[in-house]
């Protein structure tokens, strides 16, 4: 199998945004659980920062019909927006995804899986 390992490049979200569908690693900060301000203006919770897989998309529609520009999607499709914007949670900073092992690409599907798994493998299908 080919080196199974990969260099992460970190881009500042306030600098640049990746492409309309690009699936992503972004590193997302906020509070737990998420909370206004109380009477005295002090932030509730514990603040976190850490990394999820997303995609970025240039216009996304929410279940209850907001229209979302430039943001980042997770697969609960929770929509967070990059940094120094408005939102509970941002996204500081964000990486492409490595490609799957012997792939050029994120993703397969369907009948192409299999034979996809065992080249990674180098091995034969389990009989």
């Amino acid at each position: 199998m080919a080196n199974p390992n990969t260099v992460v490049t970190w881009v500042d979200a306030r600098e640049r945004l990746p492409r309309s569908g690009t699936p992503v690693a972004a590193a997302i900060t906020g509070r737990y659980p998420a909370d206004s301000a109380s009477e005295s203006d002090t932030a509730v919770g514990e603040e976190f920062w850490l990394v999820r897989p997303m995609v970025f998309t240039t216009l996304h529609w929410s279940e209850d019909g907001v229209e979302h520009r430039d943001c980042f999607v997770d697969s609960d499709g929770v929509v967070r927006l990059p940094y120094g914007l408005i939102s509970a949670e941002t996204v500081t900073h964000w990486a492409e995804l490595p490609t799957l092992p012997g792939k050029m690409t994120h993703g397969v599907l369907g009948e192409d899986v299999q034979p996809a798994l065992q080249n990674a493998w180098g091995a034969r299908p389990l009989t």
